[in-house]
């Protein structure tokens, strides 16, 4: 079931390397090098150490159980990356990057970044490390996630705001490339999604990865089997890939990645790729991509920014090709909806991300048995995100 990736990181027809000549030879090196530290017992376990000890991993796995019993269905577990250092999912990843970076002898990372949780984490990780960091961040995503870009700045990052485009995500990862592509020799680029060029797609799952790896380990001790179905958001697809991985062979397992649907799917404004996309090559990857008539890469909404990305992993689109994954849209005003549920229900306020997943999971739950069980990812804190959800709500409220 599992793609080849070794094949230049081709997922069935997806992945890829689709990139200028200038930046080949620095990801030939980045392929080198993790294809040996990968290997390297000392590299796991200086890694090992760091989620332990700086992360605060392994995350637990918490049963939801006022939403189970209020929604009369399936057992609803959230795993829970909020409780990471940082406050996101995005640490697992950054620190293998960055310890990665590290033993190739770069000095500076380089990171884009949608909600802020990435460079929060990319800026954690120089400062623990040492090293100089610039973080390219959307000038509309750092009006609405103005907490994160102070924290970036507190732990020592250059933020630079992208006007280019829409002044989203999508433009902060093509200025990041060109910013690589200008400046190889000491710098790594910290990419936080599994996205792009062959072998960013692959490295972000596998340090992601380890999401699925304790999840699969804590159902099975708290319950003594698998779960019925595994449930996370879905923008470019780091949390989303890290917690299906271990669960891909289990055919019985259900995989169900949540798309951010802004205001619909039937509307210009959403970011629903897999439900609105067609195949398409961008960002140095072939995947799925919402698409103008002219098949150039359309503007995309919603109220995470996090979500708030024209596209999809490669390993995604190819887990939606051979019908192993289904992917589902959410609008704003249902993540709004279980953003508030939760937060009232559980004492948890998660991401606006998360709570994608979170109402699918409301939606689903009530048709399932009572001896079924759910488990979403809660991938981050919702903190920043209070200021957006009361602006949606018309409530007017200072960061």
């Amino acid at each position: 079931m599992e793609a080849d990736a070794g094949k230049k990181g081709r997922f069935g027809r997806f992945g890829g390397q689709y990139i200028p000549e200038t930046l080949m030879n620095a990801v030939i090196e980045l392929d080198e090098a993790y294809a040996h530290y990968k290997q390297d017992p000392a590299f796991q376990a200086e890694l090992s150490a760091l989620f332990n000890e700086y992360a605060n991993r392994p995350s637990p796995l918490y049963f939801a159980g006022k939403m189970t019993k209020d929604l009369g269905g399936a057992k609803i577990y959230f795993k829970r990356e909020d409780l990471n250092f940082t406050g996101a999912h995005k640490i697992n990843n950054v620190l293998g990057q960055a310890l990665l970076a590290r033993k190739m002898g770069k000095t500076r990372l380089i990171a884009e970044t949608g909600a802020g949780q990435h460079g929060v984490a990319t800026a954690t990780a120089a400062a623990y490390f040492g090293m100089e960091c610039v973080i390219f961040m959307g000038k509309v995503d750092t009006e609405r996630q103005a907490l994160n870009v102070y924290k970036m700045k507190l732990l020592g990052a250059d933020v630079v705001p992208v006007t280019s485009g829409t002044a989203t995500l999508k433009d902060a990862v093509s200025e990041a490339f060109r910013e690589w592509t200008n400046r190889i020799a000491d710098t790594h680029y910290c990419l936080g999604s599994v996205m792009g060029p062959h072998p960013f797609p692959t490295i972000v799952r596998d340090f992601q990865a380890v999401i699925s790896r304790e999840a699969r380990a804590q159902i099975l001790e708290r319950e003594g089997r698998l779960p019925d179905c595994v449930l996370a958001c879905v923008g470019g697809g780091s949390n989303a890939i890290g917690s299906f991985y271990h669960f891909i062979e289990d055919a019985k397992v259900q995989l169900i990645g949540c798309e951010a649907a802004g205001r619909g799917i039937d509307t210009f404004e959403t970011a629903a790729t897999v439900s609105t996309g067609r195949i398409g090559v961008f960002h140095g990857m072939k995947s799925l991509f919402c698409q103008d008539e002219y098949g150039q890469i359309a503007p995309v909404y919603s109220i995470s920014a996090g979500l708030d990305y024209p596209g999809i992993g490669p390993e995604h689109a190819y887990l939606n090709e051979i019908h192993r994954a289904q992917y589902v849209p959410v609008t704003d005003e249902e993540a709004v909806a279980a953003f508030e549920y939760t937060s009232r229900m559980e004492g948890i306020i998660p991401a606006i991300e998360s709570s994608h997943a979170i109402a699918h999971a409301m939606k689903i739950a009530p048709k399932m048995g009572k001896d079924q069980i759910l488990i979403v990812t809660v991938s981050g804190r919702g903190d920043k995100d209070c200021a957006a959800v009361a602006r949606y709500r018309g409530e007017s409220i200072q960061d």
